[in-house]
């Protein structure tokens, strides 16, 4: 892990006169870690509650591991929650997403929900520069919370994933999610590749449909990251490419723009030593143009890119 002192150094986002929001963190990736990390938020998840994570497409290892968020998503008694992809493979539909759950070990800490297995409806989201609402799994319907609980890593469309991703692509049903890749211009998952070339379109689609949950939910909503695993290819891919960063930590916030932007600044900020190289995680956000996704929330609303990092270490 890094140092900690170079982490609060990338707490730099302060403009005077601005509002902030805070960012907590912790060096330690343990389940007592993400505990303590959610305690510190103090926002108690209460009623139904849904924890949103991404159950890892088979094949893939780097995925947020039952072991690590076993504790939280018990101590909440809480539901893990998914929807299907729409991109094909072992998780594109309910009975074959299920087992792959099943197989990675997520039955056996809670019961699992894909929340598009009986159909989707949907919510308004305030930007329709692009999608005009979101469209989301029925089962959304049954939760009175939410604990986006993301893996913060690379993405080969998005450039990278955290939780406005999770919380827009992740919460999506298969045809949201194709609408949000088109930037509105189909929700049919087999139309889906012909009209992805929009690419700051689909950016800010994930924003706005971020904005469409955050707002489903109101203050009923956390959220949380953990740097581990860094590798520049998302949960969603069956073959990874293997991380070149250490671990960083687990951060969280109630502002999900800003926590994200504190995570992208601590990529960035990195300098590369041995075992330890943050450059392709940075080509593969600048090359798909990533940063655009925590700007344009920042514009539309969802939260700030302006953030206090406070270690509860």
């Amino acid at each position: 892990m890094m140092a900690l002192g170079l982490v609060m150094a990338c707490s730099g986002q302060q403009k005077e006169g601005k509002a902030e929001s805070v960012v907590y963190m912790t060096e330690e990736i343990t389940p007592e870690a993400l505990v303590r990390i959610y305690e510190a938020l103090g926002r108690p998840a209460e009623g139904r509650v849904a924890v949103k994570i991404s159950t890892g497409e088979p094949g893939g290892h780097n995925f947020l591991q039952p072991s690590l968020i076993k504790d939280l998503v018990q101590k909440v008694d809480g539901t893990i929650v998914e929807c299907n992809t729409a991109y094909g493979g072992r998780r594109s539909n309910t009975e074959d997403h299920i087992q792959a759950a099943r197989e990675h070990g997520f039955f056996d800490i809670a019961d699992v929900d894909i929340m598009d297995a009986e159909g989707e409806f949907n919510i308004p989201v305030r930007d329709t520069t692009h999608i005009k609402y979101d469209i989301v799994g029925t089962h959304m319907k049954n939760y009175d919370f939410m604990i986006n609980l993301a893996h913060f890593k690379g993405h080969a469309m998005a450039g990278f994933g955290g939780v406005i991703k999770n919380q827009s692509i992740g919460v999506a049903s298969a045809n949201g999610k194709a609408y949000i890749h088109t930037a509105g211009v189909t929700h049919e998952v087999g139309e889906l590749w012909g009209h992805v070339d929009n690419q700051d379109g689909f950016l800010e689609s994930m924003a706005a449909a971020a904005q469409g949950v955050a707002d489903y939910f109101g203050d009923n909503i956390i959220y949380i990251n953990v740097m581990n695993n860094l590798s520049v290819d998302c949960d969603c891919d069956s073959h990874p490419s293997d991380p070149e960063m250490l671990d960083v930590g687990i951060f969280a916030s109630l502002d999900p723009v800003a926590l994200d932007n504190a995570c992208l600044d601590i990529v960035y900020n990195m300098e590369p030593s041995e075992g330890n190289n943050p450059k392709p995680l940075i080509e593969r956000v600048e090359s798909r143009n990533g940063r655009h996704t925590v700007d344009y929330a920042e514009k539309i609303g969802l939260g700030t890119k302006n953030y206090r990092l406070v270690s509860i270490d």
